[in-house]
């Protein structure tokens, strides 16, 4: 009487319970965005209707639902990827094509969720903010979208030696009305007077001219 491997007969199981797992994730995964539009076409229309009402989420300071929608557009990028969870693997990957697809104009003040690039003024500072959107680092774990601020006129005073900065991981209570032009006015101006005393920084000459470059 022959024996069965029990090494072999357990690897046998556990590539059924493997294969069964990712069946059943597949399965869950077509229910939960079942939806959702399977194709860019359909896609871009319904993302830019979800940044609408994830811009009213957030001018309500409704948590709940801003962290819902960012799920959902999480979902939907992954749907359009075949269900795969690189959505910004590359330049042309769903998350960064919705992203550009539906951005603010150059120089627009983008609603949230949006990304946008725009201009602001902090006392005498002049400040270019590249905001972030619903793909943005750290969108799922902070209300608060990250930013970038790029010193427009390098030969004066900024709130860094490069010239540039980046704002990530802001943790605030939610404001009802707030808008993203006062957000980043706001968070640029808490950080001059507390991180830097109030007293901005000259630009080293070596970053200058890429500052210029830049704008």
């Amino acid at each position: 009487m022959s024996r069965v491997n029990s090494t072999e007969g357990q690897l046998g199981f556990d590539a059924l319970l493997s294969a069964a797992e990712t069946d059943n994730r597949e399965r869950r995964f077509a229910r939960e965005t079942a939806h959702l539009p399977a194709e860019m076409a359909e896609a871009l229309p319904f993302f830019r209707d979800l940044l609408e009402a994830h811009d009213a989420a957030m001018r309500t300071a409704d948590v709940d639902e801003t962290m819902r929608l960012r799920e959902e557009a999480c979902q939907l990028a992954r749907k359009l990827d075949g269900g795969d969870g690189g959505i910004l693997a590359h330049a042309d990957a769903p998350a960064y094509v919705l992203a550009r697809e539906t951005a603010a104009a150059p120089g627009t003040v983008p609603i949230w969720g949006q990304t946008g690039s725009f201009q602001i003024t902090v006392k005498t500072m002049r400040v270019r903010i590249e905001l972030d959107g619903v793909f943005g680092i750290g969108s799922h774990a902070c209300v608060w979208p990250g930013f970038s601020a790029h010193a427009v006129d390098p030969d004066r005073p900024f709130v860094s030696h490069t010239g540039y900065r980046s704002f990530l991981g802001i943790y605030a209570e939610p404001v009802p009305g707030m808008t993203p032009e006062r957000f980043v006015a706001e968070i640029i101006a808490a950080h001059v007077e507390r991180q830097l005393k109030g007293k901005l920084v000259a630009i080293e000459e070596r970053y200058r001219e890429k500052a210029v470059e830049a704008v």
